[in-house]
C-alpha cells in the first residue's frame, strides 16, 4: 500500500495590525514535499476553508527544490486543495502543517483542526508541523483531557527569533504558548536547522529545519 500523506496549510495571507502579507513559506512547504516525493508517497493537500492558500517567501525560488515545487505539480496540486471538512484524514499515515506567520491567524483554535490531530496522534499516526505550524499542536486536547503538547519534546519558532522578525505582528509568541501547555521546549540557535522528534509527533523550528522534519516523519514510517 502506498503511503499517504496530507499537508495541511493556513489560508490566512495578512497579520496583524498592520496586515502584513503573508501565507506558507515557500521552502517550509518545498521542502517537505521534495522529501516525500523521493520517498514514493501519495501526497494530498487540505487548507480549512478549501480556497487556494497563500506563499511566502517566492523570492526563495533559486533553491532547486523550492523552483521544483513552484513549476512541478507540488504548487498546481496545492492549489486544488481540498476542504479539511471534506477529507476522510483517517486514511492518512501522516499529517504536516507547514509554517510562515499565516497558521498564527487560523490554527491557533479552529475545532476541526484540533480534532483532526487530536485524531491522528491517537491512532498512531504520525503528525509533523514546522516554524509556526506547531501552533495547530496548541490547544490539542487528547481523549484523556490532557494537552497533546504536555510532557512532549517540540520545536517550534522560537521567543529569540520572532524578536527579530515579527514580534509586532504575531498575536501571540509560539514557544512560551507551547511551553505554557507543558511543552519540553527545545531552542537551538536562531535559524538554525532544529528538528526533534518524539514517539509520532516531529516538529522544527525554522526553514532551516523544515527538510530535518521530513525526514525524520518518513523515518518513522519506514520503522
Amino acid at each position: 500500500m502506498e503511503t499517504k500523506v496530507l499537508i495541511i496549510a493556513s489560508n490566512a495571507n495578512a497579520i496583524g495590525p498592520n496586515n502584513r502579507r503573508t501565507g506558507t513559506f515557500l521552502p517550509e512547504i518545498a521542502h517537505p514535499y521534495a522529501e516525500f516525493k523521493r520517498a514514493g508517497y501519495q501526497i494530498d493537500f487540505a487548507t480549512l476553508t478549501g480556497d487556494t492558500p497563500y506563499l511566502d517567501a517566492l523570492s526563495l525560488a533559486d533553491d532547486p527544490d523550492n523552483l521544483a515545487f513552484l513549476v512541478g505539480d507540488g504548487w498546481a496540486k496545492m492549489q486544488k486543495a481540498a476542504k479539511l471538512s471534506d477529507v476522510d484524514v483517517s486514511q492518512y499515515e501522516a499529517i504536516f502543517v507547514p509554517g510562515g506567520l499565516a497558521p498564527m491567524v487560523d490554527m491557533v483554535e479552529e475545532p476541526l483542526l484540533k480534532k483532526v490531530i487530536a485524531d491522528t496522534y491517537e491512532r498512531g499516526a504520525v503528525v509533523g508541523a514546522v516554524c509556526h505550524g506547531p501552533v495547530s499542536l496548541l490547544n490539542v486536547k487528547l481523549s484523556d483531557g490532557s494537552y497533546l503538547v504536555n510532557g512532549k519534546n517540540i520545536a517550534s519558532f522560537t521567543t529569540a527569533e520572532e524578536d527579530n522578525y515579527a514580534r509586532p505582528d504575531v498575536p501571540f509568541d509560539l514557544q512560551t504558548a507551547l511551553t505554557e501547555q507543558g511543552a519540553i521546549f527545545h531552542a537551538a540557535e536562531p535559524w538554525s536547522a532544529n528538528s526533534i522528534a518524539d514517539g509520532h509527533i516531529v516538529t522544527g523550528q525554522n526553514p532551516a529545519s523544515a527538510k530535518g522534519v521530513a525526514e525524520k516523519m518518513i523515518a518513522i514510517l519506514a520503522a
